[in-house]
């Protein structure tokens, strides 16, 4: 033997580096899903990542309670009887900023891990693809329903301070906070379906706009042309094929607000229409988890 190889094996160490065997409880599935939905839920509004990253949520979601403040404080200050909105309005009315939200939120929570190509770590852990798809979408619809909820509580506060009749606002409550849960589910399945489309955020932003806005657009073009046309019937047909306008026939019809579609209460759906409604939302909630959890079984192991 050289001396050369005499050196090198008596210069030999064998380091005990401290790796040890996991002895803990195992969590499982339960506890993979909760702690993918806390994180995700708190990825929507920046908390746990950079400051830059709290900057829009944050903002959009001031945006959504102020209007609510002012109200508040106008009807405080006024003694007034009633408050100048409806529950089930004000995120119709504000309905920008909830797809602002979305748009820029929805890719944030998806379009990263299909970037990065993360999805496969997650399936490698005591997870599988229904537990991703329903902690994303799960995550996804409680921030919007905080987003949009937040001011509602707010009014119904304010209506108590006012002296308000606390039964009748109290139901009103209720039939927005129905409103917009219909609404998170909704517009969260929507969101997540188009930014799981790609792995670019950008392209995600965008396609959540287009099909929340365009979409509006062009069926409030075409309720306004049938009612112009003397065919105030159709438009509440015409009323199906929009997310903020499908929410709006199924608060028209059975939560008691003020129709925001041409031609007023005539053009209103009425019981049987706003069952279809019903019918039509429950359908893309379901065609949206459907969707997902197709998107996500090419996307695995």
């Amino acid at each position: 033997m050289s001396s050369q190889a005499t050196d090198d094996t008596a210069n030999t160490r064998i380091h005990n580096i401290g790796y040890r065997g996991y002895d803990g409880p195992r969590l499982g599935r339960a506890s993979a899903r909760r702690a993918l939905f806390s994180q995700s839920l708190r990825g929507a509004y920046g908390l746990g990542r950079s400051a830059k990253s709290k900057v829009l949520p944050m903002l959009l979601f001031a945006v959504m309670c102020v209007p609510a403040l002012i109200i508040v404080a106008v009807a405080v200050v006024t003694k007034s009887s009633k408050l100048p909105i409806e529950y089930t309005q004000y995120a119709i009315f504000l309905q920008m900023v909830i797809a602002i939200f979305l748009a820029s939120q929805a890719p944030q929570s998806v379009s990263r891990d299909l970037r990065f190509r993360t999805v496969p770590l997650y399936f490698a852990r005591p997870i599988e693809r229904v537990d991703y798809v329903l902690a994303k979408y799960g995550a996804m619809a409680s921030a919007m329903f905080v987003l949009t909820a937040s001011p509602l509580l707010i009014l119904w506060i304010g209506s108590l301070l006012a002296k308000m009749d606390f039964a009748e606002q109290t139901k009103m409550l209720g039939q927005g906070l129905v409103s917009v849960t219909l609404l998170s589910l909704l517009f969260g399945g929507i969101g997540l379906v188009m930014a799981a489309l790609t792995p670019r955020r950008g392209f995600g932003v965008a396609a959540v706009i287009a099909t929340l806005v365009i979409s509006y657009g062009a069926v409030s073009t075409l309720q306004g042309i049938a009612y112009g046309t003397d065919n105030v019937g159709a438009v509440k047909w015409i009323g199906l094929f929009s997310p903020i306008t499908l929410i709006g026939g199924v608060q028209d019809a059975f939560l008691g607000a003020p129709t925001a579609a041409p031609g007023g209460e005539a053009a209103a759906p009425g019981t049987a229409v706003g069952a279809l409604y019903v019918l039509v939302v429950l359908a893309l909630i379901a065609g949206s988890y459907g969707v997902l959890m197709r998107r996500y079984r090419k996307v695995g192991l």
